[in-house]
């Protein structure tokens, strides 16, 4: 993000492996989907996945496919009044969540990464959440979004929903109010100037799901309790995904989001 080196030169460059350009491929896989098993067995099936590039390429080329026609096949389904608006919502999260996410696990965080392929180069936040956000249908301009600051970037996802904004002195007081403001599903954070992330509460428990900058420098989900980017923020941007009626909406029609 815009302001990110400035936060980097405020401490964050002490966590941040120095050779982090050079993450062994080894290593990489080694940690492919560990966050996903540690946050219990709600998506067994990516733990599934083949490690292989070629494998990873086409399996994810597969993915996108499936969610272009999940989005075809809802909204019909929808027109007909054979399903709720409630029922796209879910649909839309588990595919987001379960499908296209879990390809991205163990790909190197960069602060300049803008890959578009899972473990084939690197990626930032921003251009994490963009890149999965384009690959499940919505209509962006993944570079645009990905360049914004974290209180823009959840203006453009927002689609005119509301905005939470969370301060508190402490993180204990700010996961406190995130786990009251949030239900089953997915949602955007912004952290303060510095940071992006989804954060997906299932079964009454909060995950952070993010490009991380610190330890494993890559792509993972860990619960946000435990997160050490989370503890180092006191003010973040909450805004709705998978409860965001306008954007679903939009989702459907393939509208332009940015």
């Amino acid at each position: 993000m815009f302001l990110f080196s400035l936060l980097l030169s405020l401490g964050f460059s002490n966590d941040i492996s120095p050779k982090n350009d050079k993450v062994k491929e080894t290593n990489i896989t080694s940690q492919r989907f560990s966050r996903v098993a540690k946050a219990k067995s709600f998506s067994e099936k990516t733990l599934l996945l083949n490690t292989s590039s070629d494998s990873i390429v086409d399996s994810y080329a597969s993915t996108k496919e499936n969610a272009g026609q999940l989005r075809l096949r809802l909204k019909e389904d929808l027109r007909l009044g054979t399903i709720s608006l409630d029922h796209v919502k879910t649909e839309f999260a588990n595919q987001l969540v379960d499908k296209i996410i879990p390809h991205w696990y163990g790909t190197p965080w960069s602060f300049g990464g803008h890959t578009a392929t899972p473990n084939e180069g690197k990626i930032a936040c921003g251009y994490f959440i963009s890149t999965t956000l384009r690959d499940m249908g919505v209509n962006i301009n993944r570079y645009k979004l990905a360049q914004k600051s974290p209180i823009d970037e959840a203006k453009m996802i927002s689609c005119g929903s509301v905005i939470n904004q969370i301060e508190h002195d402490t993180h204990q007081k700010a996961f406190d109010e995130i786990d009251t403001l949030t239900q089953e599903g997915l949602y955007f954070i912004g952290f303060d100037e510095g940071h992006v992330g989804y954060l997906l509460k299932r079964e009454g428990e909060l995950f952070l799901i993010h490009s991380n900058y610190l330890n494993p420098v890559s792509v993972c989900m860990e619960t946000l309790k435990e997160s050490r980017v989370f503890k180092r923020f006191t003010k973040f941007h909450l805004v709705a995904i998978s409860h965001n009626d306008g954007l679903l909406l939009r989702w459907l029609d393939n509208g332009t989001v940015i």
